[in-house]
């Protein structure tokens, strides 16, 4: 893999980091700040909101830039929201700038995972999508756990300061590693923007946008909700919330990597596997969660399918929307974050039902049930067959 696919992996870790870490800073921000907690949980929507509709809007402003300033300016405009971010005394002023970074992230990411699928020969696209986004696996693993030790020792505003910190050395190498022959997409052979955007009306575009986004709802919904099952069900500490999401990232980082070394030439069997195994996974995680023994391998397994899964699916974006070069990857961005978005709402209904805080693990598998009824029909386009063109 070319070196500048690390480098966008590493600002991608950054963004990874911010967009998770406030899972473990709201009760301090919500002091600090003068608002509840449910209020300060409002800057985690904003952020989801913001990524969702910014994926294909920013993407069609930027989309007469060339990519390298495109990718620094987005990459500055997101540190800076963060350093803003550390200096406010108030929550209007915190709740802008977590708009303004999601919207920064989402131009950045859907740039990116243009750029990334050009920087390789079309059957490596799958690959070349695992390294990207491997900072965001990374980042659950080490950014999000780093950023709420950093936040406990230093307060918040001192995470906030390092996911800036984190930018500067991405920017550098986003400067000196992308080629500049990647840098301008060219005048000549690029499609009219509604030319792009006609490509929406594609069913087998649509097809994978909402598989991605289901499997997405499914995972976010049962990674938001996993701190009460830790320690209300399986009777554990405040420490082995940590130590289950680090779990689940590690998870999701193997999940990625292997996935992207089989999706390019035969998506099949990742969808064959990961896909019912990923709907038995969620369901047996509730049905076991008062065993910490099974809880925490479970766990690492949901991480790993779920990522498998998503990150094929996200591929198959990529493949689909090949006719829309400079807006497939806010295409692929909308998917996830629609998924990000509605996953926890979904969840979140069910805590005050029967199931209480194992709902949200059977909402998740319900989740990725219905992706798979609605992909069984048209597996052929979710694997890449071409024969069910014709019927769609």
């Amino acid at each position: 893999m070319p070196l500048p696919l690390y480098l966008l992996a590493l600002a991608v870790f950054a963004m990874g980091t911010s967009e998770f870490m406030l899972a473990g800073l709201l009760p301090d921000i919500a002091l600090d700040l003068g608002v509840t907690v449910g209020t300060a949980g409002s800057l985690t929507s904003a952020y989801a909101i913001g990524m969702l509709v910014g994926a294909p809007l920013v993407a069609a402003s930027a989309r007469d830039w060339p990519r390298r300033p495109a990718l620094l300016g987005f990459l500055l405009a997101f540190a800076v929201a963060h350093a803003v971010g550390a200096l406010s005394t108030s929550f209007a002023l915190l709740f802008s700038t977590r708009v303004v970074a999601a919207l920064a992230n989402a131009g950045f990411l859907a740039v990116a995972l243009t750029a990334a699928a050009t920087l390789v020969p079309p059957d490596r696209k799958g690959r070349a999508l695992a390294v990207l986004l491997s900072g965001t696996t990374l980042a659950t693993i080490a950014g999000v756990p780093g950023g709420a030790v950093l936040g406990a020792e230093a307060g918040w505003q001192a995470t906030f300061w390092a996911v800036a910190a984190l930018c500067l050395p991405a920017a550098v190498g986003i400067l000196a590693g992308i080629p500049a022959a990647h840098d301008e997409h060219g005048a000549t052979g690029k499609p009219a923007l509604r030319t792009e955007l006609a490509q929406l009306a594609r069913p087998r575009l649509i097809l994978v946008m909402l598989l991605g986004a289901l499997v997405n709802a499914g995972t976010f919904g049962g990674l938001t909700f996993l701190a009460p099952v830790v320690t209300d069900t399986a009777g554990l500490g405040e420490l082995w919330v940590s130590v289950a999401l680090v779990l689940f990232g590690a998870g999701s980082f193997v999940g990625v990597t292997v996935a992207g070394r089989l999706s390019d030439r035969n998506p099949g069997p990742v969808v064959a596997l990961a896909g019912p195994s990923l709907l038995v996974g969620w369901p047996a995680l509730a049905v076991l969660a008062h065993e910490p023994a099974a809880l925490l391998p479970l766990v690492f397994a949901q991480g790993a399918l779920s990522f498998a899964l998503g990150s094929t699916l996200i591929a198959r974006v990529l493949h689909e929307a090949a006719g829309a070069p400079t807006m497939a990857g806010s295409y692929a961005t909308a998917a996830l974050n629609a998924g990000a978005a509605v996953g926890p709402v979904a969840a979140g209904a069910t805590l005050g039902t029967e199931a209480g805080p194992l709902g949200p693990l059977h909402a998740a598998g319900l989740l990725v049930g219905a992706a798979l009824l609605i992909a069984f029909p048209f597996r052929r386009v979710v694997t890449g067959a071409r024969r069910e063109e014709a019927r769609l």
